[in-house]
């Protein structure tokens, strides 16, 4: 299967933020509007996994996390569909993907 590749450190920032913009520049919800989302809507239209490379940046707050990929498993409202259709690259902080996928499951728990 094909893939889609965001590199957040080259698409959005090698210095991510907070939840939301009034706490700071780059929050994960500016992330998941103008990047995350629309990639993964292309890539389930095109029937292709989603590849996000967490590398090269500064380090991750959990809110950020929490509000771009929670945040997406609340726009489809499905975390299943959502962890089935991205894949993620941490060398640097492997631990990040088992968080990522936590915050998607805990989402629509909410």
């Amino acid at each position: 299967m094909d893939k889609l590749i965001i590199k957040i450190a080259d698409d959005y920032t090698t210095i991510p933020g907070v939840r939301e913009e009034i706490e700071g520049d780059f929050p994960g919800e500016e992330f998941l509007e103008k990047i995350l989302l629309p990639k993964f809507k292309q890539a389930l239209s095109e029937k292709k996994k989603l590849l996000i490379d967490l590398d090269g940046t500064a380090g991750y707050a959990t809110s950020f996390l929490e509000a771009a990929f929670g945040g997406l498993a609340r726009e489809y409202n499905d975390s299943k569909i959502v962890l089935a259709n991205l894949e993620f690259k941490s060398d640097e902080d492997p631990f990040l993907e088992d968080d990522i996928a936590e915050y998607i499951k805990e989402a629509n728990d909410k």
